[in-house]
C-alpha cells in the first residue's frame, strides 16, 4: 500500500509539471509518430482456477486488496494516417486478493504444531492469501480509429518480484495422504496453516486487452484486461491438483506526451 502511495504521488507530481517540462525531444518526438504515456490506476481480479474445480463447493468472501499499477510506454504510430501502431514499456503492479471458501476433498498440505508438514485432503473452509508483485513488459498491436478512441491487445511477460500464497484451514478434517486417510479434526477455533509461497512460479505470461479514451488532450482514460496463460505454480508442483491463472483488470488515467 506505501508503494501504492508514492506511485501515485509521483504520478500526479508528473501530470502537474509535464506541461512546464516538455523538451524539444518530445515535440520532435511526437512529429515523428513516437508517443510516450504514463499510466496510473487501481486493479481488481483475482487467482482462480478456470473453470471451479469439483473440490470447491462455495466461495463464501472475496476481498481484493489495494493495487495501484504503474505503468510507462511507448507507441510508435505507423503510416500516413497512423492508424495501427505497436505499443510497448513497462509495468510494476500487484496482484493480490483473499479469499474464503468451503471445500471438500481439496488437497493440500497444513503444517502441525511442530514445524511438521502433514498432507492429505481437506474438508471445510479454507482461507487464502495471494500477494505477488510483478514487474510486467507488454508487447501490443495499437489501433486508433480516431484521435478519441485508442484500442491494444497482445501478449505480456511478467518476473515475480515478491510473492505468497498462505492461509489457513479451519472448521473441518483432514484426511491424511488420501481421502480414505487417518482422520485429524479442526473445530473450536482450531486453525491449521500452509504456505506455499516457495513455489510460485517466477516468469509468467498471458495476454493484455484493452482501450482507453483521450479526454482532454494529454489525458487518457484507460481499461486493461489481462489473462495469465502459465499456471501459477512451478510445473512439479503437485500438491493443489488444479492449475491458477492471475485474471486482473486495471482502470485509471495515462497522460499522453
Amino acid at each position: 500500500m506505501k508503494y501504492g502511495y508514492i506511485a501515485a504521488l509521483l504520478f500526479l507530481s508528473i501530470m502537474a509539471r509535464a506541461q512546464e517540462d516538455r523538451s524539444e525531444s518530445i515535440v520532435q518526438s511526437s512529429k515523428l509518430g513516437w508517443e510516450i504515456e504514463i499510466k496510473a490506476g487501481f486493479k481488481i481480479g483475482g487467482t482462480a482456477p478456470i473453470p471451479l474445480p469439483r473440490e470447491i463447493r462455495e466461495i463464501n468472501s472475496y476481498s481484493p486488496t489495494l493495487s495501484i499499477p504503474f505503468e510507462a510506454n511507448i507507441t510508435k504510430w505507423l503510416g500516413v494516417n497512423r492508424k495501427w501502431g505497436v505499443t510497448s514499456g513497462l509495468k510494476t503492479e500487484d496482484k493480490s486478493m483473499i479469499t474464503k471458501a468451503r471445500v471438500k476433498n481439496y488437497s493440500t498440505e497444513i503444517i502441525g504444531d511442530g514445524g511438521e508438514r502433514v498432507g492429505g485432503r481437506w474438508t471445510g473452509n479454507v482461507k487464502t492469501n495471494v500477494r505477488t508483485t510483478y514487474v510486467t513488459w507488454p508487447l501490443l498491436a495499437a489501433y486508433r480509429p480516431n484521435r478519441r478512441w485508442t484500442f491494444h491487445a497482445g501478449p505480456y511477460a511478467s518476473i515475480l518480484i515478491e510473492g505468497e500464497f498462505s492461509g489457513h484451514v479451519y472448521d473441518g478434517y483432514l484426511r491424511e495422504d488420501d481421502p480414505t486417510g487417518p482422520k485429524i479434526e479442526f473445530s473450536d477455533g482450531r486453525i491449521a496453516a500452509y504456505d506455499f509461497s516457495r513455489e510460485l512460479r517466477r516468469f509468467a505470461w498471458g495476454m493484455q486487452a484493452g482501450a482507453s479514451w483521450r479526454a482532454f488532450k494529454h489525458l487518457n482514460v484507460y481499461a486493461d484486461l489481462s489473462w495469465g496463460l502459465n499456471e501459477l505454480f512451478k510445473s512439479g508442483f503437485n500438491t493443489v491438483t488444479f492449475n491458477m491463472y492471475p485474471i486482473y483488470a486495471d482502470f485509471g488515467l495515462g497522460y499522453v506526451f
